[in-house]
Formats: C-alpha cells, structure tokens, sequence
C-alpha cells in the first residue's frame, strides 16, 4: 500500500504510522502508576490495574514479533486464553519491550505481506494499526484507573477511529470490542475513540463495580 487512506472523519492517514507516540506514552503513564494502586479497577471489568499492565507486556511482545515475522508462542496464543500475571521487573521490561516494538514497526517490510498475532493471520498493514490502537485505548485504561492526564496526538487517534469506525456496526466485532458507546459528533476525538472501543468515556475508579 503507498497511497494514505481516508479516516471517516475525512483526514488522510498514513498507510504505516508511527507507534513512537502511543509507546511513548504507555510507557510514562506506567512509570507513573503506583504499586499501591495495582489492585485498583480499570475500565475493563476483567483486568485490574495489574493485569492491563501485564497485558500490555503481552501485547508488545506480540505485534513486535507480527512485525518481525518472527511467529511462535507470543503470536499464535489468543490473547482470551492467557490469564494475565504481572511479573516482579515489569517496571524495566515494559519499557523495554515498547522499544523494541516501535524499532521493529519502523523497520522495513513490517507494514508488507501477512502476518500473525493472536493465533490470527491477517495483513501486516492492519496489524499495526492494531498495534497502535491497542496502546492507545490501553493507555486511556490505565490513565482513567490511575488518576494520570492523557493526551493522545492526534495523528494517532485518527489511526484508531479509522480502524474502529468500520466496524461500529457489525454484530461480528467478537471479544475484542464490547457494544459501542454512543458519543456526540461534536466531542473530542479521543472521546469518540473511547465510544467505538466499547467504553464510556466519563468511566471513573468511583464508578467502578
């Protein structure tokens, strides 16, 4: 793919963006998590603090091998099947593993041909885009249940809108997305990111359960 494609808002984007925004900012929001609120809700019902955090691990792990071709355990397990286990060195592992998943989708032939995430073959070009939208819905999981600012560009959030918007009506979104939570036009663009992922963007540690 060399032309940019058109996001349902009308802005171009890249056919291979970068994930050094979203990465940089999941590894900030980390640092800034507290061992204490490691048991703390999240946006997601499964998952507290800890087990997004672990995984995050996981999904770096995986969409940096997708982006290698390097198949195996870390791409060919559906991520529904793992329980989540935060380890002792995530702190110095997570950082490290974002680094190495932005390095391998900046490499070329990442965005080409096919390859493998989640037990899924599908199109390296979307798995990218996965990848960039995983980080950045995750890190608004994570900002949310952690009291910490969050401020996606916009380059990036256009990025997840276009992947998500599609398949706002399809009956078949499977377990990766809950119903969409319908948001106004007129909100902020990571708002209706948040609608089109299946939460509500006013989701609060108070609200929670």
């Amino acid at each position: 793919m060399n032309a940019n494609t058109i996001d349902p808002t009308g802005s171009h984007v890249p056919d291979t963006p970068d994930l050094g925004p979203v990465a940089a900012g999941m590894a900030r929001l980390a640092a800034g998590i507290d061992e204490a609120g490691l048991d703390d809700p999240t946006p997601c019902p499964k998952y507290a603090v800890r087990e997004m955090l672990a995984h995050v691990v996981g999904l770096s792990s995986a969409f940096r091998d997708a982006a290698r071709k390097d198949f195996g355990p870390t791409t060919n397990t559906d991520p529904s099947t793992v329980t989540w286990v935060l380890a002792d060195d995530w702190r110095t592992q997570l950082p490290g593993l974002l680094d190495e998943l932005v390095t391998a989708w900046r490499t070329p032939g990442a965005w080409d041909g096919d390859t493998q995430a989640g037990g899924i073959t599908f199109p390296a070009a979307i798995a990218g885009r996965v990848a960039l939208n995983e980080l950045l819905v995750h890190g608004w999981d994570l900002a949310r249940a952690t009291g910490q600012d969050y401020d996606p560009d916009e380059a990036s959030l256009r990025v997840s809108y276009a992947l998500l918007a599609p398949a706002a009506e399809d009956p078949d979104r499977g377990g990766m997305f809950g119903p969409v939570v319908p948001v106004p036009g007129s909100a902020p663009l990571l708002d209706r990111v948040i609608g089109l992922s299946g939460r509500r963007p006013d989701w609060s540690p108070q609200g929670a359960g």
